[in-house]
């Protein structure tokens, strides 16, 4: 069967930085089953021809109105499929949808009527807001590092800010390429529409927002970009947490090195 891809330089490309992405979440242990989802806004890589494709699926209701999507095109992983998988065959394991002109329905254009994650409505909720508000970000990870999840079982670390201050202070390079810190969201049902209000909300604070006990999510211009601020947040957590796991907690920046930063890189915080 022809794949969408073929002859298109730069949506092949996209797809292959989601499939390339979704092999380091499963490497680093993040994406455990079907665990995690992935969306990427391609509707600036989309023809002429595929905009005349045929639908491959029915007609499928989002849940919500999303006047923002109208004419929108996105890559989705399939709902029950895993990383790993993906991360070998994208075209398999995920699929290519058109939001229709109501804006509160979708249909399968390419390449399987794989069935999109069964967070499609909170992911397609923030890419609307994104579109709203003149974002240039395109794309939306969520995943499960084990760090960041083990932190947020800890109450002390849950106050606003109190972990981003603890992730920045760990290594300079925190700061400097996460600057707006991580997001906090108490517990949620996962697939809640409280969560994904929730999550719409931090988002205007932050790139990365933890759900307690869950996972995070994360906005970046693409996939790539959404999945380097995880880890560079992840890796943080993995210095405190060794440095615990040695019998000290570390001291971290200080505020004065820290604000010394924000200068020398001009960060917004």
């Amino acid at each position: 069967m022809k794949s969408i891809l073929d002859g298109r330089a730069a949506l092949t490309a996209e797809v292959e930085k989601v499939a390339e992405v979704a092999g380091y979440l499963w490497q680093n242990g993040w994406a455990e089953r079907n665990g995690g989802n992935i969306t990427v806004n391609i509707t600036d890589l989309v023809d002429d021809e595929i905009r005349s494709l045929r639908p491959i699926s029915d007609v499928k209701q989002i849940g919500v109105s999303l006047p923002a999507l109208k004419g929108c095109y996105f890559y989705c992983k399939g709902t029950g499929k895993r990383m790993r998988d993906l991360a070998r065959r994208p075209m398999e394991n995920g699929s290519i949808i058109r939001i229709l002109d109501d804006c509160a329905s979708y249909v399968i254009i390419a390449d399987n009527a794989v069935m999109p994650t069964s967070e499609l409505p909170s992911h397609l909720t923030v890419h609307a807001h994104l579109i709203e508000k003149g974002s240039p970000y395109k794309a939306t990870v969520h995943t499960h590092p084990i760090e960041l999840v083990a932190m947020s079982h800890n109450d002390k670390f849950l106050a606003k800010d109190v972990l981003t201050n603890i992730l920045w202070s760990m290594i300079p390079e925190t700061k400097a390429f996460c600057p707006l810190g991580l997001g906090i969201i108490p517990y949620q049902l996962p697939g809640s529409k409280e969560l994904a209000d929730a999550t719409l909300a931090e988002l205007d604070d932050y790139d990365v927002v933890l759900w307690e006990k869950h996972g995070v999510f994360a906005q970046g211009l693409d996939v790539m970009d959404a999945f380097d601020q995880i880890d560079v947040l992840s890796k943080s957590a993995k210095i405190y947490i060794d440095a615990c796991a040695m019998g000290f907690v570390p001291d971290g920046m200080s505020q004065e090195q820290m604000k010394e930063m924000s200068r020398a890189f001009n960060l917004p915080k």
